[in-house]
C-alpha cells in the first residue's frame, strides 16, 4: 500500500515538474499578437544574407502623383546620422539605408527644410535584427512634433506618439501587427491640417483628427529625431524608397 501511494506521489510530483517546466516553454501571451514572427524556418538567414535578399527584391509600387525621392540609393545626401551617442550605426549598402543595431537608439535626420503640414511621406522599411521598432517615424505637425512608431515595446505595437501627454502605447491609436524579420513592409504617413493618417501596407493604421488635441514627441532622445528621422530602438533596420509628396487634403473624410 506504501508503495502504491509512494510511487503515486511520485507520479503526480513529475506531472507537476512537468506542467512547471512546459509553462516555462509557453510564448509569451501576454500582448495580443505578442510572439514576434521571423521569416519561414527556409528563410532563417543571418544579417548580411537577409541584407542582400532585400536588396534583390524589387520596391512596392507607390500610388499618386508628384512624389519626390529623399534618398538617392547610394549615400546619404540630404541626410545625417543622429547624433544618439557613440559611433554611427548608419551604412548605405547595396542601395539601402542600414540602421544597425544600437545603444539602443540608431536613426538618421533629414537635413533640408521640412514641410510642418499638407505633406505625405512614404517608405519602405524592414527588420533585419532585434525584437524592438524598426521604423521610428519623426516628423512635424504644424509647430509641433509627432513620432509613428512601428514595432515597438517588444516587436509588434503601432502607434502615434504623443498624444494628449499619452504615447503609442497608451492612447487610441494604439494597436498591435506581428511583424516579420527580413519583410519589407510599405509605410505612408499624410499630415494635413486637421488630421494625421498612416498606413502599414494597404491597412489603414492611423485615421486622427487633431483638433483640439496636443501633439508632442515622447520625453528622451527620441526629440533628436527632430524635425525629421527615422530610428530604431535595440533593432537593425533597412530603409529605401523614402519619397515625399504635397498634398492639399486628407485621404478620407474628417470625423
Amino acid at each position: 500500500m506504501n508503495r502504491k501511494l509512494l510511487s503515486l506521489g511520485s507520479g503526480v510530483a513529475l506531472l507537476i515538474l512537468f506542467g512547471c517546466a512546459t509553462d516555462r516553454l509557453k510564448p509569451d501571451e501576454a500582448m495580443p499578437g505578442g510572439n514576434v514572427r521571423n521569416a519561414p524556418p527556409e528563410l532563417s538567414l543571418n544579417e548580411m544574407q537577409i541584407i542582400e535578399r532585400a536588396a534583390g527584391q524589387p520596391p512596392a509600387a507607390v500610388a499618386g502623383e508628384g512624389w519626390r525621392s529623399m534618398f538617392d540609393g547610394h549615400s546619404l545626401a540630404g541626410w545625417r546620422p543622429t547624433a544618439f551617442g557613440g559611433p554611427s550605426r548608419v551604412a548605405v549598402e547595396k542601395g539601402l539605408i542600414l540602421l544597425r543595431a544600437g545603444g539602443p537608439f540608431t536613426g538618421i535626420n533629414w537635413t533640408n527644410e521640412a514641410a510642418k503640414v499638407n505633406y505625405e511621406i512614404s517608405l519602405e522599411a524592414m527588420r533585419v535584427t532585434g525584437s524592438d521598432f524598426f521604423c521610428g517615424l519623426t516628423f512635424p505637425v504644424r509647430d509641433s512634433f509627432c513620432s509613428l512608431v512601428v514595432g515597438g515595446w517588444g516587436g509588434t505595437l503601432v502607434g502615434l506618439s504623443n498624444l494628449d501627454g499619452a504615447d503609442a502605447s497608451e492612447n487610441e491609436t494604439t494597436q498591435y501587427v506581428s511583424f516579420e524579420t527580413g519583410r519589407w513592409y510599405r509605410i505612408r504617413l499624410r499630415v494635413t491640417e486637421n488630421k494625421i493618417e498612416a498606413w502599414i501596407e494597404q491597412k489603414k493604421v492611423v485615421n486622427l483628427t487633431t483638433t483640439g488635441r496636443k501633439v508632442s514627441l515622447r520625453f528622451g532622445d527620441i526629440e533628436l529625431s527632430k524635425p525629421l528621422g527615422i530610428a530604431s530602438w535595440d533593432t537593425g533596420a533597412a530603409l529605401r524608397e523614402i519619397k515625399m509628396r504635397t498634398v492639399s487634403a486628407p485621404d478620407s473624410p474628417q470625423d
